[in-house]
């Protein structure tokens, strides 16, 4: 992806998310309701991809997993590993920094039913590139889920079929760069226990070691 724009925070490319938003926006006036920009410092080693921003959470706050209930089990194993100052994410004001850590969305909109279209996906691909392309060497990516782990597959150049999404895997993207798969630390997914708190703490423990090791 030749000259791929930076994050751009009045993107309208999908049709159908821009008037969903503006939807949105009437029947929440406070909500923010916009493109959720990346959270973190740029230069970190680690990426965290999730789907898109909830409708309740991030797009209401304008901070990833900010605010729903999917940022509760991720912000409190950031804090139990270091990567955050705070185990609660409430808002943007509440002073939580994130350290060595960065937090993204493959769909940078809310979209309905929290299910984006294939297209949509694709259009908001080059903005996660650039992300990708800016990982210092020998970084690591969270995927939660199969939507975000196929979104950083297309845009670090691999192909989808060559990397088969599973729960603790882990995948060679090159440059030194792995890719490592966890369940999305949705409500659903919790509360059923098809994802646990020590599974996901698991995640941040290989995580660790991908990144000592090649520290």
């Amino acid at each position: 992806m030749i000259d791929a724009p930076q994050f751009d925070p009045n993107c309208a490319r999908c049709a159908r998310l821009a008037a969903f938003l503006k939807q949105v926006k009437k029947q929440h006036p406070s909500y923010y309701c916009a493109p959720v920009a990346p959270f973190g410092d740029v230069k970190s080693r680690l990426l965290i991809v999730g789907l898109a921003p909830g409708m309740h959470g991030a797009n209401a706050t304008g901070r990833p997993f900010t605010g729903d209930h999917a940022g509760i089990l991720l912000y409190q194993t950031l804090y139990d590993f270091g990567y955050a100052t705070q185990p609660v994410s409430v808002s943007r004001e509440d002073g939580l920094q994130l350290r060595g850590c960065r937090i993204t969305n493959a769909v940078k909109c809310l979209p309905p039913e929290n299910k984006p279209l294939g297209g949509e996906i694709t259009q908001c691909n080059d903005y996660l590139g650039v992300e990708l392309r800016q990982l210092p060497g020998s970084s690591v990516v969270i995927a939660l889920g199969t939507i975000a782990h196929n979104a950083v597959l297309r845009a670090s150049g691999h192909k989808v079929s060559e990397f088969k999404f599973g729960h603790g895997h882990q995948h060679a993207l090159g440059s030194g760069h792995w890719l490592i798969d966890s369940y999305h630390c949705s409500r659903y997914n919790t509360q059923t226990r098809r994802l646990t708190v020590s599974m996901f703490r698991e995640i941040f423990r290989l995580a660790g070691e991908r990144l000592q090791s090649s520290g």
